[in-house]
């Protein structure tokens, strides 16, 4: 069985939690996960004035993703950043680059899930989640969340990201704030419960 853990991240707060996203993932026997970035959007001028681009230098090791290449797994799961309550241009313009897998079809029966990353406690993170679960209904996926069965999201004594709709972390608003401990296990509890329904399905 496969994983693909597939992210845009512009200070790294995202690159994080995929990472954590990936580690769960790894947790469950005989699965090959792997973590891959949607290609950049932005000029070069502009990443450097918003300070992104020595933030990107940590993850910019990591492979590009093409299209083509989902197929190739059995589970899948998306993480961006929040843009006014929705996915990040450079999500959204990888995911408007799958028209031709939708066509045929070709992602219907994958299971997936996103996480996402916001400024703030109520910045959009489940308003983004859901909105990217539309457009993986709309592929065939076989959506899978952060169940309650992960307690951390029922603590109400520090803040932290966690959502029913998946894995989340606050960022702050100069991206001061790295994930917590707890919004990192919710991440890695959300990696290695995907890739367990993945691996129930792919068993059939």
């Amino acid at each position: 069985m496969k994983t693909l853990v597939v992210f845009y991240s512009t200070y790294g707060h995202v690159w994080t939690l995929a990472e954590a996203i990936a580690e769960g993932a790894r947790q469950v026997e005989g699965n090959e996960v792997v973590v891959k970035r949607v290609p950049e959007t932005l000029p070069a001028d502009i990443l450097e004035k918003t300070g992104a681009t020595a933030a990107q230098k940590a993850f910019a090791h990591l492979p590009v993703v093409t299209p083509d290449e989902l197929v190739e797994y059995d589970a899948i799961l998306f993480g961006t950043p929040t843009r006014y309550g929705n996915l990040c241009g450079q999500m959204q313009s990888f995911m408007d680059s799958t028209g031709g897998l939708w066509a045929k079809g070709a992602l219907v029966g994958k299971v997936g899930g996103a996480f996402v990353s916001t400024a703030t406690q109520h910045g959009g993170q489940e308003e983004t989640l859901r909105a990217f679960h539309t457009e993986m209904l709309h592929h065939g996926f076989v959506i899978v969340g952060l169940p309650y069965a992960w307690q951390g999201q029922m603590g109400h004594t520090e803040v932290t990201g966690g959502t029913p709709y998946g894995a989340s972390t606050v960022a702050g608003g100069q991206g001061e704030r790295q994930p917590s401990e707890n919004e990192l296990e919710g991440a890695r509890f959300q990696g290695k419960h995907t890739a367990e329904i993945a691996q129930k399905l792919a068993a059939k």
